[in-house]
């Protein structure tokens, strides 16, 4: 039985021609919307040969439209590497049997879910900027990777509980079974299975990373979204350049989003052609070695 079947049961005939039907006139409607949208940006000139033309020269690119993507990547890598840890550490503290200890990493974890990343940043930026933590060339950096590892870090660590929960009992109790504590069961048995599990939704969160990275626009801080501005105000083509912008950031997320599904689907294959060896544990194995019948001769 396939996984489709098990969520729910398969469109009958008459459920098809409807869902037919509402593509259809969702394919027209979004037709109709794009028409109006390119109507009025003819209208406005906004078509016009010559604002796009400067999209096909080096200097554009060069100067404005690479240093934005690289802004964005800077701050989206730093901001994944430092979620990363926040999310492991904050995780295990959910998952911590100390009952303090696992209060303190909800409280946080929960906290830094619930707040604006903007309000983190704006906040971020101006404590360092008041203390003079970084260099007024770094503080704009240092703000949005801020904002963006304590938000996508409390996500991560909501990812590694809900990861471990999911696993069997089973999992836990052969751990203790074997003399092992909760902890060394946790780091050495659960963990690394709930982090394979999560792999595909943790590529996934670099997405909502590299989005939330423009947010910088609102603190100066360089990134593609500002650069756009810049070039906008640069050509006079303020439309076209946000457009381009906007189809950067579409192209590099649905990268993402495709490697996101290959990882899953290489897991899945993966966790398939292991089931056989997985099924057996060592000690079912032994003893089904020692009790198996001679053969006869």
């Amino acid at each position: 039985m396939n996984e489709q079947r098990i969520l729910f049961d398969a469109p009958g005939p008459r459920a098809r021609r409807r869902h037919a039907v509402f593509t259809c006139l969702g394919v027209l409607v979004a037709a109709g919307l794009l028409y109006v949208v390119l109507r009025k940006m003819a209208d406005k000139g906004q078509l016009d040969g010559s604002l796009w033309k400067p999209f096909t020269t080096a200097e554009v690119w060069d100067e404005y439209l690479i240093p934005g993507l690289i802004g964005t990547f800077k701050a989206a890598a730093l901001s994944i590497v430092l979620a990363g840890v926040f999310g492991l550490v904050f995780g295990l503290g959910r998952l911590s049997p100390i009952a303090p200890v696992r209060w303190i990493s909800g409280v946080i974890v929960e906290f830094f879910r619930a707040v604006p990343v903007l309000i983190m940043m704006i906040f971020a930026f101006g404590v360092y900027a008041q203390n003079q933590v970084f260099s007024s060339e770094n503080n704009p950096l240092a703000a949005v990777v801020t904002g963006l590892t304590l938000y996508n870090g409390a996500v991560l660590a909501e990812l590694v509980r809900s990861g471990v929960h999911s696993l069997p009992k089973g999992q836990a109790e052969a751990g203790l079974s074997i003399g092992l504590t909760a902890g060394q069961t946790l780091r050495s048995i659960q963990l690394p299975q709930a982090l394979t599990a999560m792999l595909p939704a943790l590529i996934g969160q670099l997405v909502v990373v590299l989005k939330d990275s423009a947010l910088g626009y609102q603190i100066t801080y360089l990134e593609l979204l500002l650069w756009s501005k810049t070039l906008g105000s640069a050509y006079a083509n303020t439309v076209p350049a946000y457009i381009v912008a906007a189809v950067l950031f579409v192209i590099v997320n649905y990268t993402l989003t495709v490697l996101a599904r290959y990882v899953e689907r290489r897991l899945s294959r993966r966790g398939k052609s292991s089931l056989p060896a997985a099924v057996v544990s060592p000690a079912e194995g032994d003893l089904r070695a020692a009790t198996a019948q001679p053969p006869i001769r």
